[in-house]
Formats: C-alpha cells, structure tokens, sequence
C-alpha cells in the first residue's frame, strides 16, 4: 500500500525530461478516513477534488512548445487521491513531449490520472474566474480569545437547535500541514448549510485548531464535514476549501451531503 512517506514530497527528485506517467503516485484514501470513522462503502458525502494547473506546457509535432491552464477534478468516490508533489512532476515530464493537439494532450491527461486516481477524472482546459471576496459571511473578525492550534477540536463546534438557519460562513484562516514535510498549507474555507444556526466563535476556534495538524487538503475538508456534522447536526452541509498555489498547482476540496449538486459556478480566490 502507498503510503505518503513512500512518495517523492521531501526528497530531492530530478527534474523530468521525458513523459513519465509512472511519475504519478497514488494515496488510497481509506486509511486516513478509517481513522475519522468513515467507510469507503458508505461515505456520508458526495464530491470531489478539483485542481487548477496554471503551468501546462508540451510541444506542437513540429517542435513548437505550447502552454494552457486547466481544471482537472476528481471524483470523492476515487478509492485514490493524487499526491501533489508528483502530480507536479508528471505535468513537467510533458514539457518536451511532442503532442498533435491540445485535445491529444486531453486525452493522454485523462487517461493517466484515471488511471491513479482508479474512477474517471475529468480535464479541461481554462480555470474558473477570481473573486474579490469570497460567496458567504466571513468570521475571521469576531472578537475572540483563541490559543489552541492543534490537534482539530472537536469540542469547538456547537450549533442552536431552536434557531434553524440558511447561510453561508467562510474563514481564510484555515491552515494546516503536509503530513511528510510539515510545510504550510493555506486555504479560505466556506461551510454552506441549512440546520441549527452554528456557533460561529466556535466554528472559528475549531477552524485555527487545524493550525499545526498534519494531513493531506482532501483529507482535512472530510475531516470538517464528518466533525461539523456530528457535532451541529445540519439537515444538509456543504464544505469546499480552497488552498493557495504551489508550484503551479492548487487544490479545491468540496464535499456535500448526498442529494447536493456540485457548485454550479466554481471561482478561485485572490490568493490563488
């Protein structure tokens, strides 16, 4: 089984010059939910994994190199996430690839990373639009005393069960850690919910608490949704994170309870 520490993060690796999809490295996603309580077989969310690459490059049959950006998503329901470090190193390999088109190109991107990933992965060429600020009421101003910044506490969360509410609560505090190298990873967080009316101290408090936590993106934004719904008991949730670039790559996490369309317009955040 891979496992992270097994992967190319933290080591030095040699920049690709030739295609390699064997590059990619897969992570199976049921330990890490196995230690949160979820089962592969009966996830409580439906999502996905939606990545922008902003340094896709290859070579036109005549030598002639071409660049695009793109939006690569995969499917929650993948028995595997991609690790990002080689999913860098993959798109550089491409750099000197001679490629008949941008749809050839398509094609071999999706193949590949279906092929990690295990369930059909979606590419396509351009990225969502920025936005000033972000959709929702952000909590990053309360007056609040916060001195906790790992491990997650669950405890934070509290939700009014005689005051139930529609709205959005959005948080650019978010940070947490890669579990291999302990570098910082950032994200602007957005809890979309319909349900007893959040404590929103606690939720910002329980937010800061993933400070110093180590562990993937994707595994952080489930690790959200299973304790804010445990805890605050919505009648249906929504989270999505979106986590800055790094090395021409970032990603946006979202889960939703089943029944939950996936976002009908995706946008990416000034820090990204």
């Amino acid at each position: 089984m891979n496992t992270p520490q097994d992967s190319s993060l933290g080591r030095e690796v040699s920049y690709p010059s030739q295609y390699d999809p064997g590059l990619l490295f897969p992570i199976p996603r049921s330990g890490a939910r196995a230690e949160i309580g979820l089962d592969d077989a009966a996830l409580p969310f439906v999502g996905h994994d939606r990545w922008h690459a902003f340094e896709l490059s290859w070579l036109d049959p005549r030598g002639k190199p071409q660049v695009a950006v793109a939006t690569v998503q995969v499917p929650c329901t993948s028995p595997r996430l991609i690790e990002s470090k080689s999913f860098k190193l993959y798109l550089n390999s491409l750099n000197s690839t001679r490629l008949d088109s941008a749809d050839a190109l398509r094609e071999r991107l999706v193949a590949d990373l279906s092929a990690c990933a295990g369930a059909p992965v979606q590419v396509t060429f351009g990225l969502p639009a920025l936005r000033e600020s972000p959709l929702g009421e952000l909590i990053d101003g309360l007056d609040v005393d916060i001195d906790c910044y790992g491990p997650p506490q669950a405890d934070y969360l509290a939700a009014d069960a005689g005051n139930v509410v529609e709205e959005t609560l959005v948080s650019a505090l978010l940070k947490s850690n890669c579990p291999v190298t302990g570098q910082p990873d950032w994200a602007t967080v957005s809890l979309r919910y319909r349900g007893p009316q959040i404590d929103r101290a606690g939720l910002l408090r329980y937010l800061v608490s993933y400070r110093e936590h180590a562990e993937f993106h994707e595994q952080c934004v489930e690790r959200i949704f299973s304790e804010v719904s445990a805890r605050c008991r919505p009648q249906w949730l929504e989270v999505e994170a979106r986590y800055t670039r790094r090395g021409g790559l970032d990603i946006n996490p979202w889960r939703a309870s089943p029944g939950i369309a996936a976002p009908a317009a995706t946008y990416r955040e000034l820090r990204q």
